[in-house]
């Protein structure tokens, strides 16, 4: 609650984020837009003063580089491991093995989410992980980085937030327990089916893989993929070929991906385990220490080990020398300069809505609690609030922090109290949809970096099907108020769903224009 009692800039506060995604979404240049949401942000804070702006600017911007200094750093390290494994011809000879072993565009599909919802220790390390080890499968079958940037957001955070044993699930559970439930994680659990948004993007998945329609300017994309071999990829996208002109091996092994892969998922779990605490010797189990962990500096963790084993895997084998194997370092740094800046971007225009600043969810959270709704609206009321927040905001956890115990706050009469869960399901599934379709978002950026897409047209592209799911949950929700159940809104929101996949998707057919 201390953010509803913090000062906030009224409705000021929510114009920096909108400025920079109506300008991104319009101008198709991110970085120029972050730019100018921040420093209207920064000009506001600082009552119109150019100086102080400059000064507000830079003093958030260093804040925000030190408190994520580990992602930056993992960045880096994922970036090297990829090169190195594309130059030893890992990636070329996987896609080689798995072209074999899949058939289709549909097999490529299904099995890159089903990889995305195997992997929710962590969203980031989701989406970076499955996007380098799918890529050159989904290439090979014309699919385009723009759908495989959806499906890696997709299985994401959506998977998280449903994911107990999980970075996500432990946050949450703090953040409920925090709010006066008697156990957080229990009421987590509780949760799970009562998260519309998240249920139904899975369903939304499986569609999307096996029923050959798309819409929205996805479907200009896959056609291009189709008929004209264009992929839609990054102009930074790291193949080895453009990095540092070296050249990759063609005797490759599947081994020489797959080892380096495995070696990252272990060590970084190891890491999450260690970091918090479970070989402390203080008796803290597995479980617990998933919960604690700083999920972080695990990440960076385990991508130096990764880093280490890599090298010491290679170059015994003299898959490659010891100087290509520096090179690759470097250039797969270069690589994910791109990725730093919108990040950083994204971090500091997050920073200047704080609560230290503008506090734009403090503004939110007041005209949410300030107004007295009729109950049964109440979930629906906080799914759309929860959407807008992360949506504006481009976090997900900020979003749920804050709004947590305004719903708790909201279910202490009688008349509401039966609507906690629900209540905590719907901020749950709007604070991830939010985040899901946020141009800002870090997890959005590192989608696309992870499939390497272009950032605006993994934006442009997925937010027509998140938003179908979420009108879908906007009347699961109403029904929700009523019913207090959420098996009947699920099977209403499931079904309304599929009803608009079929109704706006068009079938896609590969040999017709």
């Amino acid at each position: 609650m201390e953010a509803l009692l913090a000062p906030n800039a009224g409705w000021l506060s929510i114009l920096p984020p909108v400025i920079a995604i109506i300008l991104a979404l319009t101008t198709k240049e991110v970085i120029s837009s972050l730019l100018i949401g921040i420093f209207t942000g920064a000009l506001i804070f600082s009552h119109f003063n150019p100086v102080n702006m400059l000064t507000t600017t830079f003093e958030v911007m260093g804040t925000k580089m030190g408190d994520n200094a580990n992602i930056l750093i993992f960045l880096g390290l994922l970036g090297a491991i990829v090169v190195i494994v594309t130059m030893a011809g890992g990636s070329n000879a996987y896609g080689k093995w798995a072209s074999t072993k899949i058939k289709s565009r549909t097999g490529a599909s299904l099995a890159t989410s089903a990889l995305g919802c195997l992997i929710f220790i962590d969203d980031y390390f989701n989406c970076l992980t499955v996007g380098t080890v799918m890529r050159p499968v989904t290439d090979k079958f014309r699919i385009s980085r723009a759908k495989l940037s959806y499906l890696l957001d997709a299985t994401a955070a959506p998977i998280c937030i449903i994911a107990p044993i999980s970075s996500w699930g432990a946050s949450v559970a703090t953040y409920m327990q925090n709010s006066g439930v008697e156990n957080g994680m229990t009421a987590f659990i509780q949760t799970i089916p009562y998260n519309l948004y998240a249920l139904c993007t899975i369903l939304m998945i499986v569609l999307v893989c096996i029923g050959k329609r798309e819409f929205g300017s996805m479907a200009k994309f896959e056609h291009a993929a189709m008929l004209e071999n264009d992929l839609g990829t990054n102009d930074a996208d790291a193949d080895a070929e453009n990095l540092g002109q070296m050249e990759v091996r063609k005797n490759g092994k599947v081994i020489d991906l797959v080892l380096p892969i495995l070696a990252l998922i272990v060590f970084t779990i190891i890491a999450m385990l260690y970091t918090g605490g479970a070989f402390s010797g203080q008796g803290i189990s597995p479980f617990e220490a998933i919960g604690n962990t700083d999920a972080s500096l695990s990440l960076v963790l385990g991508g130096l080990l990764t880093l280490v084993f890599t090298m010491l895997f290679y170059l015994p084998r003299r898959v490659l020398s010891f100087r290509q194997f520096m090179g690759a370092i470097t250039s797969g740094v270069k690589s994910m300069v791109p990725a730093y800046i919108i990040l950083i971007l994204a971090w500091t225009i997050g920073g200047i809505c704080d609560i230290d600043h503008l506090n734009t969810g403090g503004f939110v959270g007041h005209v949410v609690n300030d107004n007295q709704f009729p109950v049964f609206i109440l979930p629906v009321i906080l799914f759309v609030v929860a959407g807008f927040l992360g949506f504006a905001t481009g976090t997900s956890w900020g979003t749920m922090a804050l709004l947590i115990p305004i719903g708790s706050a909201i279910c202490v009469t009688d008349s509401t109290s039966h609507l906690l869960i629900p209540i905590f399901g719907a901020i749950l599934a709007g604070a991830v949809y939010g985040d899901h379709i946020s141009p800002i978002s870090d997890t959005t950026i590192l989608s696309s970096t992870g499939a390497g897409c272009p950032h605006l047209n993994h934006v442009a592209s997925q937010m027509p099907y998140a938003t179908l799911v979420a009108g879908a949950c906007c009347i699961g929700y109403l029904c929700m108020g009523f019913l207090s159940s959420p098996w009947i809104p699920l099977i209403v929101s499931a079904a309304l769903v599929v009803l608009g996949y079929f109704v706006f998707g068009k079938r896609m057919n590969p040999d017709k224009k």
